[in-house]
């Protein structure tokens, strides 16, 4: 059984190139430029996320947004951008699928922020001994 799935993982990227170098043949555009393009995005998409979890990350420890949405988006972002670094078409059509995917629509994961729902209790303080 593992060999089985070693196989599969091991001729995706093999499949993936030979679909390119066809695509590429019937589009007349050259497969290099595919390559180029695909890897160029996947590049920018990785490092422009770098800097959106650094902030996503202190928003939440801040309390302003909830940790597991951004974790969940960022880490959509991140096998988006892997997936488009890797060679092929089919790999780019799942990246696009993954970032065109609606996931973080609607009502938050977590039922309330961290910073959302904490009363201050006025009062004076006094030591007694």
């Amino acid at each position: 059984m593992r060999f089985v799935v070693l196989l599969i993982v091991l001729s995706f990227p093999v499949i993936d190139v030979m679909a390119t170098l066809r695509f590429a043949r019937w589009t007349g555009i050259p497969a290099l430029a595919w390559f180029a393009a695909s890897a160029l995005a996947g590049a920018l998409l990785l490092r422009n996320e770098r800097g959106t979890f650094r902030a996503k990350t202190l928003a939440a420890l801040r309390g302003d947004q909830p940790l597991l949405r951004g974790l969940l988006d960022s880490g959509r972002r991140v096998l988006a951008a892997l997936l488009l670094i890797l060679p092929g078409v089919m790999s780019d059509v799942i990246a696009l699928a993954l970032l065109l995917l609606p996931i973080n629509i609607g009502p938050p994961l977590a039922t309330q922020w961290a910073g959302s729902g904490r009363k201050t209790i006025e009062g004076d303080y006094r030591r007694t001994e």
